[in-house]
């Protein structure tokens, strides 16, 4: 059942077209992203579905209400996690929950919240003494603190540290299996590889490409890697007669044969019959980097 639908959605400033003809549907349970470089209409489109901002085209759904119509209702249902968002330096922890509770009919219990979160021993130290990926916990707490059907959190990890990044990707698992639907702005690979069930690549304004996170990547030709240390010399005549070996290269003593099909194992049949050992061998193969490059042409930096 879809939870949000979005259709053919168009948002100018001015000359500029920051969105242009997005579509797209996301449907009850499940975490919905939006991947794409900064710049790419990604956070116009959200706040769009927000109600935080006005279409020029297009038209909009959100658990059957109209953003621009319902507005008070959708807020009520809906949890949102800017961009950037600030507290005041001075504001305790569990004053900004109660704060943000007392705006909704039915909040969730604050100090529960907080345990859940592991904030609990944070209750009461104010906003600007919070670290980096604490103050990333506490904007999700706002975002849930109103038991939304719906949260929507727009680029969550960013400036996090790697460990920061993993245990806030730990919480957004957690707080999809408490059975909120998650529109996710990202532009983090591994990132939307982690936690998507579905993602719209959106770049210059268009959704590009809708698909599983699985399913984006087989639309690259399923190109390998294979990368070892020959434990002898080995010409590369040797490889390159095998069908499935496309091409090979070196780098630093260091063998890549790349190829399709079941090119590791013609590969390894071949070192076998040369007597030669592939040290340190590692197979790589296509992820969402080479799908984004393969659907837009360029990389997402």
């Amino acid at each position: 059942m879809a939870v949000v639908e979005v259709t053919h959605l168009a948002k100018r400033y001015g000359r500029r077209v920051a969105v242009e003809d997005v579509s797209f549907t996301v449907e009850r349970g499940e975490i919905f992203g939006l991947l794409g470089p900064n710049g790419a209409g990604k956070t116009t489109t959200v706040e769009c579905v927000e109600g935080l901002r006005v279409p020029d085209g297009g038209t909009i759904s959100v658990l059957g209400l109209d953003p621009r119509r319902d507005t008070a209702e959708l807020r009520r249902r809906l949890g949102v996690q800017l961009q950037e968002s600030e507290l005041p330096d001075r504001l305790r922890v569990g004053e900004a929950l109660e704060l943000y509770a007392s705006f909704y009919p039915s909040p969730a219990d604050p100090d529960a919240l907080l345990e859940e979160l592991g904030l609990a021993g944070h209750r009461n130290t104010a906003y600007r003494k919070l670290s980096g990926g604490q103050k990333q916990r506490v904007s999700i707490a706002l975002a849930l603190v109103g038991n939304p059907e719906i949260a929507v959190l727009d680029e969550l990890t960013t400036g996090l540290d790697p460990q920061a990044r993993r245990d806030t990707w730990e919480l957004i698992e957690a707080v999809r299996d408490r059975g909120v639907t998650i529109l996710l702005v990202t532009h983090f690979m591994a990132e939307a590889e982690r936690l998507c069930d579905r993602i719209a690549v959106v770049d210059a304004g268009r959704v590009v490409a809708l698909d599983t996170p699985a399913g984006l990547v087989a639309r690259v030709d399923g190109e390998q890697r294979i990368r070892f240390r020959p434990s002898e010399p080995i010409a590369d005549a040797v490889f390159t007669a095998v069908p499935e070996v496309r091409r090979v290269e070196r780098h630093s003593g260091q063998v890549v044969i790349v190829g399709g099909g079941n090119v590791l194992h013609a590969v390894t049949s071949v070192l076998a019959r040369k007597g030669v050992v592939a040290n340190e061998l590692r197979v790589d193969q296509a992820g969402l980097d080479e799908a984004f490059v393969a659907l837009t042409g360029r990389n997402l930096d």
